[in-house]
């Protein structure tokens, strides 16, 4: 049986991963699935467990990491994000396409363990235009938007890294971009 393709999407807080994510995800000829990520972050009250994050505690989390079970993982506001390693491999070697949507540093852990991977990096029109963004999005303290738009400069500074660098003036335009890069990649396995 063919294995699966992994695709990987990063980029910057804000940057408009998340559209261009569900566009993937809706596309038949790509048949993707998501990928959920482990978090030790609360459950917002809109989110279901095992759909939106698997929530875990910090110690369960540790666990996750000690015991080699997550691809990659990150800390961000003092919460825990990783992807788990088992549920990637069920379904690549079941051959199904995952989409896997983590932080730019993220990606190293994942190309490690799945060298096949392919990596998108989506980088905003202009770095003042995702400043704006974010202040848009988020209405934390001044001091967490501030964490955000750091993080946002040195995930840009590791954008070079990446293969495939998509622009997002235009979210169909960046999924257009990324899915002709994918089907290309399946042509090949």
């Amino acid at each position: 049986m063919k294995k699966g393709t992994v695709v990987v999407l990063s980029g910057a807080s804000s940057v408009g991963k998340s559209e261009i994510r569900d566009l993937l995800l809706q596309d038949k000829d790509l048949n993707l699935f998501f990928s959920i990520s482990e978090t030790t972050r609360p459950k917002k009250e809109e989110e279901v467990d095992g759909k939106d994050y698997y929530f875990v505690s910090h110690e369960a989390f540790a666990n996750s990491v000690k015991n080699k079970e997550l691809l990659e993982y990150t800390e961000f506001n003092g919460y825990y994000y990783g992807t788990p390693k088992a549920q990637i491999e069920y379904l690549v070697n079941l051959g199904k396409n995952v989409l896997i949507e983590v932080e730019a540093q993220g990606v190293g852990g994942i190309k490690l363990n799945i060298p096949e991977a392919v990596c998108f990096y989506v980088m905003p029109t202009s770095f003042e235009e995702l400043e704006k963004l974010i202040h848009e999005r988020y209405h934390d303290d001044d001091a967490s938007i501030e964490r955000r738009i750091n993080k946002a400069k040195m995930d840009m500074e590791i954008a070079p890294l990446f293969r495939n660098i998509v622009y997002n003036d235009d979210p169909q335009k960046a999924y257009q971009q990324i899915k002709a890069k994918v089907l290309e990649e399946m042509e090949k396995e």
